[in-house]
C-alpha cells in the first residue's frame, strides 16, 4: 500500500521539477538564457516576415494608379439599372396613396442631385456634341484627375424633376431613369453612330412610353400605361460597339424591371 501512495507522490514531484527545477533553475526544462535565445530567434524571425510583407506591399503600390486599374478585364457589354430601383426592380405604387410613390420621389431627388446645373458647371467641362471627350496623358506625365463633361438634369425635360416634383408619378405618368454602367476606356459608339436605348414590352404586352435619350441618363416616360395591370418593361442599349442579350448575364446592354400603377 505504501508503495502505491509513494507513486502519485513521485509522478506529482517530477512535474513540479519539470516546471521549475530549483538545483538547475530551469523553467520547462530549459534555462533563461536557452529561453532569451529562443525568443530572440523568433522575434527577429517574425521582423523579417514582417518587413518583406511592408517591401511586397510597398512595391505593389507602387503600380497602382489612383485613378485606374492597373489591370482590367473589361466586360464586352457593361451592365444597365433603373432609378427608382424598387425591390427586385419592380416599381409598384398607388397614385391615391401619396406613401407609396413618396420613396420613389425621393430616390430620383437623391440621385439627380449631382446633376444639379451648379454643380455640373462646378466640377465639369462644357463639352461639344457628337465627340469624345479625350485627356491623354503626355509621356509619364498623368493628365490627372480628369475632367468629365457636363451632363445637367435640364436635359431630362419632364423628367428631371425641376417642373413636375412628383417625377409623374401623381400623374400615373412615371419616369425611370436608365443608366448604363461605368466602364473604363469604353467607346460606346463609332463611325459617328452614338448608341440609343430600345424600350418595350418584354412579354408581348402593349406598353406606350416616350424615350428622351440624352448620355449618360435616359429618361422614360409612362404616358398612357394601364392602370391595375402588371406590365413588363424591357430596354437594351443598341450600339455598333455594344452587344446586348447576353444569356449569361441578364443585366448585360439591358435592363428588365415591372411597372405596376394602382388607381386606388
Amino acid at each position: 500500500m505504501s508503495g502505491s501512495k509513494e507513486e502519485p507522490r513521485r509522478a506529482s514531484g517530477d512535474w513540479c521539477r519539470f516546471f521549475w527545477d530549483p538545483r538547475t533553475h530551469e523553467l520547462l526544462g530549459r534555462t533563461a538564457t536557452s529561453w532569451g535565445l529562443i525568443l530572440l530567434f523568433y522575434l527577429i524571425f517574425y521582423l523579417f516576415l514582417a518587413g518583406m510583407f511592408a517591401f511586397t506591399m510597398y512595391i505593389m503600390l507602387l503600380t497602382l494608379d489612383d485613378y485606374k486599374p492597373t489591370w482590367q478585364d473589361r466586360l464586352a457589354t457593361p451592365g444597365m439599372m433603373i432609378r427608382p430601383k424598387g425591390d427586385q426592380l419592380e416599381i409598384r405604387y398607388s397614385v391615391a396613396d401619396t406613401e407609396s410613390w413618396d420613396g420613389f420621389v425621393q430616390n430620383l431627388n437623391t440621385f439627380l442631385s449631382v446633376y444639379n446645373d451648379s454643380y455640373q458647371v462646378q466640377l465639369n467641362d462644357d463639352c461639344p456634341p457628337d465627340q469624345y471627350f479625350i485627356q491623354e496623358d503626355s509621356g509619364e506625365v498623368r493628365n490627372n484627375p480628369k475632367r468629365s463633361c457636363q451632363f445637367n438634369r435640364t436635359m431630362l425635360g419632364d423628367c428631371s424633376g425641376m417642373v413636375d416634383r412628383s417625377y409623374g408619378y401623381s400623374k400615373a405618368q412615371p419616369c425611370v431613369l436608365i443608366k448604363l454602367n461605368r466602364v473604363i476606356g469604353m467607346l460606346p459608339g463609332k463611325d459617328g453612330q452614338s448608341p440609343y436605348v430600345s424600350c418595350g414590352a418584354k412579354e408581348g404586352e402593349i406598353c406606350q412610353d416616350n424615350v428622351n435619350y440624352t448620355q449618360p441618363l435616359v429618361a422614360v416616360k409612362f404616358l398612357n400605361a394601364s392602370l391595375n395591370t402588371d406590365i413588363s418593361v424591357e430596354c437594351k442599349v443598341v450600339s455598333n460597339t455594344l452587344l446586348a442579350g447576353s444569356e449569361r448575364d441578364k443585366f448585360a446592354g439591358r435592363v428588365s424591371f415591372k411597372l405596376r400603377i394602382n388607381e386606388q
